[in-house]
Parts: C-alpha cells; structure tokens; sequence
C-alpha cells in the first residue's frame, strides 16, 4: 500500500503538471499576443519535456511491480489500469520525439491559422507533412508492428479499433444519406434576418450556459476561432464564436462545449487530479456535448423556451412564432463547414475526414494530393463543389494539432447520444414540459448520475452500456430519432 500510495501522489503532481501546459494551450487559442507564438511553442516543448519524463520515469515501474492490484478497491485498480497504460505507451514514445511533436503542433497551429485566413493551402502543406511524419513515427513506435492509425485512435477511444468503426459507418451511410436526400427535396424554412450584435450573443450565451448547469464559479466563457473546452475539476473553460448574421451559431457552440465542461465538472470530486478525474474517451465526452446540443437543445420543448430569450434579446428577428422557431434551428441546408452542419448530414463531413485521415498516415494519401481528394469527395458525398480551402481541407484545427485519430470519436459521440437520449427518454418521461421552461436539471442530473460522475472509472463502451441498463451501444437508436425528427418536421 506504500508503493500505491507514493506513485499517486506522483501521478497528482504530473496530472496537475498536465493542467498548466493544458492552461497555455487555452491561452494560445483566446488571450496570448500573436508575436507570441515562437516563444510559447518553445514554452509547451519544454512541459512536454518534463511531463514525458515523469510518465516514462523508473519509478513508476518499480512502484508497478511492488503493488498487488487484488489488494486494491475497485476505484485502486482503476487507477492502476490508467497509470500503467500510459505508462507503457509513454515509454515506447522517445522524448526526442515527444518534445519535438509538442514544438511542432505549437507552430503548425500558427501556420494553419494564416493559411486559412489567406485560403492557401500550398502555404500550409510543407507544415502539415512533418506533423504527419511525427505522428507516423509515433504510431510506429506505438503499433508494435500491428495497425498504426489503430494505435493513434488509441488515445482518443481507448480500445476501438478502425475497421469497426468502419463497419458501424457503414451502417450509418445509406440512412443518412437517404434521409438527406428526402429532406432536401422539400422546400426549407425560413432564416433569421437582420444583425445579432456580439455583445447580444454573448450575453444570450452566458444564459443558456448556465440554463444547462456550467458552473461559471469554476469556469468561463471567451472566444476562439474554433470553439472548445479545457480543464477539469474546479478549473473548466469554453470558448464560442460569434456571426453578426447567424447568432445560432454562438448559441449551439456554447451548448455543444457545456455539454463537454458539464462532464468535466460533475465528475467525482473524489477524483481530481487522479487518472480518473477526467473523461473516459473522446467519443464519450461528444456524447456528452451532442446529447446537450441536439436531443436537448434543438428538441421542440427548449427552443419553444430559447426563441422567448432570443426575442427578449434581439427584439424582432424575422421568426414569427415557436414552431417556425424550431423548424430554423434545425434547418438541413447545403453547407461546407463541419461545425455548422444539421445533425442529418454532420456524420457524412466526419466520414470524409475519417477515411482521408487513415490514409494519410498509413501513406496512402501524399500531402499534396489531400486538397483535391478532400474536393472530390465532398462533391461526390454533398453533390456540389468546394468553393475555397477555408470552406474546405483548412476549415478544421485537427490535423494541425496532429489530432490524428479523433475525427472518428465525433461520429461515435453521436451514437452514444443517441443510445443515452432513449434511456433518458424512459427515464424521464415529462422531459419535455420541463425544457418547454428552459430547465435542463432532470436531463443534466440524469447525465451526471449515470455517467458523468464516474469519469475514467469504467471502459468507454461499458459506461454507455451502464447508463442504458446493460444495452450496448448501437447505431440503431440513433438512425431512429433522426428519421423520426426529420420526417416530422419535412412532412415526409
């Protein structure tokens, strides 16, 4: 018990470590001066540095080899688990490698963020090739000779594998792009007019943040070119994006990122700093930020509630009543930009990114051969051209933050939204009369207890299954409630 004891309270010092380098990432996306830039690239290698060497350290085996796993609780030897996954997986990663890929992705971001503003991406190709190389290298190292997008996927979803997410894809296609089509051939509702000014969205943000339960004592919201959220425990920050003539989009973005802090800060306090204080899985926290911004947020019940703030906030805008309100917000219209999709065609943007980016590092696909593969898969999945690379292969931050691997974990939050959305639904079965007045506290503490709560305590997959008493996760719920939705509101 003295050798568990020691290496937990070295792993606290490295998680609390892992918080400031994650505070000057944030830092980097929202306040820090853009001549900064060089200066934090060299600042978050040497973290990466000191962070690398304490999960690589001799200790944390000699700790491993001392300590009797059966002797431990069950929340022990989850902690066990994480601390000795990492463990081998940092080991097998030279620091050489680790520092070089934090300094990398620091100044790949700088050049990404200029490229997309200039639409060039010839300017940005040279960068995001040695980010490829780096994470190929990684991968490598990690494979141990089996499936190296496998072993980068690892990192995001714990466990999962590419090819079945292939095959649940696979699943997902020909509905999707059924009901797609279906939709699209009825005539659209109409658009929100005029000008939302920043100050309005903003405002309008905090309240529907605090509508789902963000605790603002503990975080806070700030704007970024591409939305997120960062930190855990007593310390959970979101950014949003405002659009003078789309103040939807502040309004979903901030839901969206609540959903991912909500998760972050309803976890067991008991868990703070430990391995386990932090979401299981990338596609278990989208489950999270999806269920908040579309089986709650978009649902009839709470944007009949959102449209009465937004008209207290704006005044006139163009909607006249509560169902045209609602039949707006989830309009499905032609568009090129992943974070602005409706929820019919979202999946189909993250499939695209899926199959480019295995074929990237598994060398299939040249770095310069990625624009006009990105451009002609999206005609052929979307039906019209790309106009501009901002619109197009620049629009994500992912793959310049060497993200390889997370794309997929998007698509597979869905599915688990849609798994929890039906058992929420069963359990709650007045849902809807309580988010017809913006209150959210029946659908978020159902959340919380269920699975929020638990953090990295359980497997992905197996706390999905835990919150739906023992089902395991499928795509078919949620197929169900988009052809049930959609079909209701086009009149199909």
């Amino acid at each position: 018990m003295q050798a568990f004891k020691e290496l937990m309270s070295f792993q606290r010092e490295t998680e609390a470590l892992a918080q400031v380098a994650g505070r000057l990432s944030w830092d980097q996306e929202t306040m820090m001066p853009r001549g900064a830039a060089e200066q934090r690239s060299d600042e978050l290698a040497a973290m990466e540095a000191v962070l690398h060497a304490r999960r690589v350290a001799p200790q944390i085996g000699d700790w491993l080899s001392k300590i009797d796993a059966e002797a431990l609780d069950p929340v022990g030897q989850a902690h066990l688990y994480h601390i000795r996954r990492a463990h081998d997986r940092a080991t097998k990663v030279p620091a050489r490698l680790a520092s070089e890929l934090a300094r990398m992705i620091s100044r790949a971001h700088v050049v990404w963020a200029e490229a997309r503003a200039d639409d060039d991406y010839a300017a940005f190709a040279p960068t995001l090739a040695e980010v490829v190389a780096l994470r190929r290298e990684e991968a490598q190292a990690l494979a141990n000779g089996g499936d190296i997008y496998d072993a980068l996927l690892d990192d995001y979803e714990p466990g999962a594998k590419g090819s079945d997410l292939e095959a649940m894809f696979g699943a997902l296609r020909p509905r999707l792009v059924a009901l797609r089509e279906a939709v699209l051939a009825k005539p659209a509702p109409k658009g929100v007019t005029g000008t939302f000014d920043e100050h309005g969205q903003m405002k309008l943000t905090r309240l529907v943040a605090r509508s789902f339960g963000y605790d603002f004592k503990r975080g806070r919201v700030d704007k970024a070119v591409h939305p997120f959220s960062s930190g855990s425990g007593d310390d959970v920050r979101i950014t949003t994006r405002t659009n003078a003539l789309d103040p939807f989009g502040c309004v979903y973005s901030t839901i969206h990122e609540v959903g991912h802090a909500s998760y972050e800060q309803n976890i067991n306090p008991d868990y703070r700093l430990t391995p386990l204080g932090r979401g299981v899985s990338m596609g278990v926290h989208e489950s999270q930020s999806r269920i908040y911004e579309n089986q709650l947020g978009r649902s009839r019940a709470y944007t009949g509630w959102l449209f009465g703030q937004m008209r207290d906030t704006f005044g006139d805008f163009g909607i006249a009543d509560e169902d045209t309100f609602y039949a707006t917000v989830n309009m499905v219209k032609n568009g090129y930009i992943r974070t602005e999709a409706d929820e019919v065609q979202y999946n189909l943007h993250v499939l695209l990114r899926f199959d480019l980016e295995r074929a990237l590092i598994k060398g299939d696909l040249p770095i310069g051969d990625l624009e006009t593969a990105w451009n002609d898969r999206f005609e052929a999945d979307f039906g019209y051209a790309v106009d501009r690379p901002s619109d197009g292969v620049l629009q994500d931050v992912h793959w310049s933050a060497g993200l390889f691997g997370y794309f997929p974990t998007y698509s597979l939050g869905n599915v688990y939204a849609g798994c929890l959305n039906q058992c929420l639904r069963e359990a709650v079965p007045d849902l809807d009369d309580q988010l017809a007045q913006g209150e959210t506290s029946a659908a978020t503490s159902w959340l919380r207890d269920n699975l929020q709560r638990h953090g990295s305590l359980y497997e992905p997959r197996e706390v999905i299954a835990l919150a739906c008493g023992g089902k395991a996760p499928s795509e078919a719920p949620l197929l169900d409630y988009l052809e049930e939705k959609f079909r209701a509101l086009y009149d199909l």
